[in-house]
């Protein structure tokens, strides 16, 4: 009896557990950055967290922790098949909105954002989950529907054939339309609930992403053509009315384009992180001897920690850490266009694109070439929930790498 139930079990775990070995090349460029990472993050923050969290040890101890939590989940979700992810999705969704419409009603963490949930123990930003939930959603509905969207399939949305019978057949409703239509409200919606969080980063986050997955998705041309005059018009708005974000999101904008604005206020953070990349030079000033991160640059361990790395690292030091992740998104790419299935190949490549999209723009804040966003530089940046997400998500990617082997 004993064996029959025994049985039972391993046939139920071969059933969920994903077969096959993970990437090796993709998972040793992944703990590598994690590595330097978790460095970077004790070397650029034990001053502010001496001078704050009562101790130079206390956040890098505390991001550690998280870490290790994340690397558990992540091994945990590599090992779980992908087809479950598939499964998951209207749960991922539906728990994400729930959460981007809580914390909009729950008081405020920090005074004026309304972007964090306090657990007690911890808070964590529910964008951080709706980043991944509108890869998956997007996944999801792009593959359920990839001859509706390229209009390969003839139109049977029950919305397109009841107008069509409505006006007798004389109005007939192209279906690819209907479903882009419908897809970019879905984008739109995450990335509203997203901004009423005064969170522009991520909203600016969320609406790349969506793109990308459209794009992924084969959506027509012509749909990419009107998303970029809306968006070169958007900015020009943005330039040249900036008071029509929120406040400090506007002043933001106007540091950036003036210079000399404020150097004691708006344009403190990224002055400060401007005189650390001149400052390392080359070969940088030396692991641990970074002078403006000692209380110039504001909450070093967070948004700005790429400057930190500039000064201690050098430039040589600067673009190893970009090649790093350069190799890792190709590497994900690589693992995505080899998927069995366009579900798994559109989330894999999807998350590769997020984590580009975070280092292009913490990079490009950072460096000044555009507004000061507040957006991480993933495993770099402290946050600990942000970084137990992204390796679960980095174990979806081992997940799907599993299938490729198993394949092949």
């Amino acid at each position: 009896m004993a064996s029959q139930k025994t049985k039972k079990k391993n046939s139920v775990l071969s059933y969920i557990w994903a077969k096959g070995s993970i990437d090796i090349p993709f998972f040793v460029l992944l703990i590598t950055i994690v590595t330097a990472g978790l460095v970077m993050l004790f070397s650029a923050s034990y001053t502010y967290s001496y001078y704050n969290r009562g101790g130079s040890t206390v956040i890098f101890v505390r991001q550690l922790e998280f870490v290790i939590l994340g690397l558990f989940l992540m091994w945990v979700v590599s090992r779980i098949r992908y087809e479950y992810f598939r499964a998951l999705t209207m749960v991922v969704t539906v728990v994400s909105i729930g959460l981007l419409l809580l914390v909009l009603v729950l008081p405020e963490y920090r005074p004026g954002f309304k972007r964090w949930i306090n657990l007690g123990f911890t808070t964590f930003q529910p964008s951080e989950i709706a980043k991944i939930a509108l890869i998956m959603l997007l996944a999801y509905l792009l593959e359920k529907n990839s001859k509706v969207v390229t209009g390969s399939k003839p139109s049977n949305l029950k919305i397109c054939q009841s107008i069509s019978n409505m006006t007798n057949g004389r109005l007939v409703i192209n279906q690819s339309f209907v479903a882009v239509i419908g897809y970019g409200l879905i984008i739109l919606s995450f990335a509203g609930l997203v901004y009423l969080e005064h969170h522009v980063s991520g909203t600016l986050l969320i609406l790349c992403l969506g793109i990308i997955m459209l794009w992924m998705g084969e959506v027509k041309l012509p749909w990419f053509v009107i998303i970029a005059v809306a968006g070169v018009l958007l900015i020009a708005l943005l330039i040249f009315k900036p008071d029509v974000l929120a406040k400090y999101a506007g002043e933001r904008i106007v540091a950036w384009l003036d210079k000399d604005y404020d150097p004691m206020g708006a344009r403190w953070q990224t002055n400060n992180s401007l005189y650390a990349i001149g400052s390392g030079g080359l070969l940088g000033t030396g692991l641990g001897q970074s002078k403006q991160k000692h209380l110039y640059v504001s909450e070093p361990q967070n948004d700005f920690i790429f400057s930190i790395i500039c000064e201690e690292l050098g430039f040589v030091g600067a673009v190893a850490i970009i090649i790093l992740f350069a190799l890792l998104i190709y590497r994900a790419i690589k693992i995505g266009m080899r998927a069995k299935d366009k579900y798994s190949s559109m989330l894999v490549i999807g998350i590769a694109f997020q984590i580009g999209i975070q280092v292009a723009l913490n990079i490009a804040v950072v460096s000044d070439f555009m507004p000061n966003t507040g957006i991480s530089l993933p495993f770099f940046s402290a946050g600990g929930t942000s970084v137990v997400i992204l390796l679960m998500e980095m174990g979806m990617i081992l997940s799907v790498s599993r299938s490729i082997t198993k394949k092949e």
